[in-house]
């Protein structure tokens, strides 16, 4: 049987409902082989980042040398990189190898307000990794950052989108779920909009829905399907898993990436 592949550059979660562990999820949810390089191990739950342990460069390489020549992946996701060097690495060997499909996810504040991403990280995100990225998916802060404007309003959102897509390369999925728009998020696209509506989902565990986003984009897109059917089907996953209502740990909880998963393999014991 041939399976597509994606392989997720991302940090750890060891709770699990974000990072690497979301992504592997996510990507298993939406029919594809999943492979991982681990750019951090983080001590972290639903109430916050307790601690960040980097991969050194050479070991980034390696893993994803490795990856590379034996399973070419059909798309790749970004999530958390924390440092400049480790953005420099995933650059040099993308471009190496000749990836495609990547969808970078700019992790650079966590859920709980911790810092995952350094100043002159940003700045070699922006120069070495976006211009060959095939889309970036910010939320309202970071697309912020990103462009360096203010975002208060619809149009604001159109105008931060465009100044990102056009100074870096990329097409852009600005996220709307930061108090503006709902859940409505804004594809921008060789000079096009396209507004994608959402209806908030009234769950307050969102834990990893950023991480849970751009893995299913990508694995979309290593299926074969366009960018914008890719972000529709992204969309739809994320509500279904959010509307599971799953409720574990104390803080911001995970999604329920498994909320579409039934077979005999899933089932409980059922009580004598």
């Amino acid at each position: 049987m041939k399976m597509k592949t994606a392989l997720t550059i991302a940090g750890s979660d060891c709770s699990g409902g974000a990072g690497i562990q979301a992504d592997i999820k996510t990507m298993t949810m939406n029919g594809v082989f999943a492979m991982s390089a681990i750019t951090a191990l983080t001590a972290q739950n639903t109430t916050g980042v307790r601690a960040i342990q980097e991969a050194t460069p050479e070991f980034l390489k390696q893993q994803i040398d490795a990856v590379f020549e034996d399973i070419f992946p059909d798309s790749v996701k970004i999530g958390m990189v924390s440092s400049r060097e480790l953005v420099c690495v995933i650059a040099d060997r993308l471009k190496y190898h000749k990836a495609k499909n990547i969808v970078v996810d700019p992790v650079m504040v966590a859920t709980g307000g911790s810092a995952l991403m350094a100043t002159d990280a940003v700045a070699t995100l922006t120069k070495e990794l976006l211009p060959i990225a095939t889309l970036v998916t910010p939320n309202i802060p970071e697309a912020q950052i990103l462009s360096e404007l203010a975002i208060e309003t619809k149009e604001d959102m159109e105008k931060a989108a465009k100044a990102i897509g056009d100074a870096y390369g990329p097409a852009v999925l600005l996220k709307g779920g930061h108090s503006i728009n709902d859940a409505n998020d804004l594809l921008y696209e060789r000079g096009k909009y396209h507004w994608f509506e959402g209806k908030r989902i009234d769950n307050s565990n969102t834990h990893g829905t950023g991480c849970t986003l751009s893995s299913a984009i990508a694995a979309n897109l290593a299926k074969g399907f366009t960018l914008s059917e890719s972000v529709q089907r992204a969309k739809e996953y994320i509500s279904g898993a959010l509307l599971a209502q799953l409720a574990l740990g104390k803080g911001s909880g995970p999604l329920m990436h498994n909320f579409d998963l039934a077979s005999h393999f899933t089932e409980e014991k059922i009580s004598d």
